[in-house]
């Protein structure tokens, strides 16, 4: 049995999402990633059974990547439970997800190729119920003001803000798009 590198794996997935956001979907190959990666030729095609692996892994390497750290989850935990709070916690997603821009546009090329390969939407509307899921818990635990109808509206209105940041930053200001988190909340917050 072959023993793998799971820190090399990771380098390679990290390089198939740079690949992904730089070259699309239809550029990422095995090669491409060897090269990113500054491996030499075939180390991915041995640790990866196909593309279709490589594209999931990649997949789920974002989601590990946007995880906010404890020091955040924690000062979230204890800060007061009104809507200043929750305008802080997502000027907080919306920076560390924007800050991430390869993974997200990765994500974004994953999302396009899932409307053609069935077992990549699979695993990508799995993923992306549990992080939606995951959000909705957050939520309930947290004691913040706002319902799961709420939740679900920003986490739509708030993905389409950082796409356009991401995709075409001059069509609204940094200042814009500040103000647009704090009346998304402002609006879908009513209580």
């Amino acid at each position: 049995m072959v023993r793998r590198n799971d820190g090399r794996r990771a380098a390679l997935v990290d390089a198939a999402i740079e690949v992904l956001a730089r070259e699309g979907a239809r550029g990422l190959t095995f090669r491409a990633v060897d090269t990113e990666a500054a491996v030499p030729t075939g180390t991915a095609s041995n640790y990866f059974a196909n593309r279709d692996d490589l594209l999931t892994q990649a997949g789920a390497r974002v989601y590990e990547r946007l995880i906010p750290d404890e020091s955040v989850i924690e000062r979230q935990r204890t800060a007061e439970r009104d809507k200043a709070t929750y305008v802080e916690v997502m000027r907080e997603v919306v920076g560390r997800v924007s800050g991430f821009r390869t993974g997200y546009l990765a994500l974004l090329e994953l999302r396009l190729e899932a409307t053609r390969r069935p077992a990549l939407r699979a695993v990508l509307t799995e993923r992306v119920r549990a992080d939606l899921d995951a959000n909705l818990a957050y939520h309930e635990a947290s004691g913040l003001p706002g319902d799961a109808k709420a939740v679900k509206l920003l986490y739509l209105a708030l993905n389409w803000l950082i796409l356009e940041q991401l995709t075409l930053p001059d069509v609204l200001s940094e200042a814009e798009r500040d103000e647009l988190v704090v009346t998304a909340v402002e609006r879908f917050i009513t209580d």
